[in-house]
């Protein structure tokens, strides 16, 4: 019985082990995208960093979430992944609009402007996993 409970472990192992490299490598990419240092405003104890960058991998992990559940295979789940990531690139540049100097705001610590990105990163993150579905 607890064999065929581990039976999945293999797969399992693959899924969560890519999950956490491409989480590493959409942090990678928007901290470079993003004109602020982020974690270095983290380590300076800017809450507005924190929350923008924060809610930014919640909105691009849901489609990740999504492309686990729903792909056919690894590299299948690589390339929605990736498409998850351009999202949410593309997120940031749009919100930027209406909000300028966005980066800016965020890198003086006003919570407006990290809310306002971080809460648009959320609603396209669920927008682009809840359309993942094929």
């Amino acid at each position: 019985m607890i064999l065929q409970s581990l039976a999945g472990l293999p797969a399992f192992l693959l899924y969560f082990c890519t999950a956490i490299v491409v989480v590493v490598a959409y942090l990678f990419v928007y901290t470079r995208v993003t004109p602020h240092d982020e974690f270095q405003l983290i380590r300076d104890n800017d809450p507005a960093a924190a929350i923008a960058l924060g809610l930014s991998l919640v909105g691009f992990v849901l489609p990740v979430v999504s492309a686990i559940a729903h792909s056919a295979n690894i590299v299948d789940c690589l390339i929605w992944s990736a498409i998850a990531l351009i999202v949410q690139i593309a997120v940031f540049f749009i919100v930027k609009i209406p909000v300028p100097n966005l980066s800016a705001k965020i890198a003086a610590g006003e919570l407006a402007a990290a809310i306002w990105l971080g809460l648009a990163s959320l609603a396209a993150g669920a927008l682009n996993a809840a359309s993942m579905i094929y």
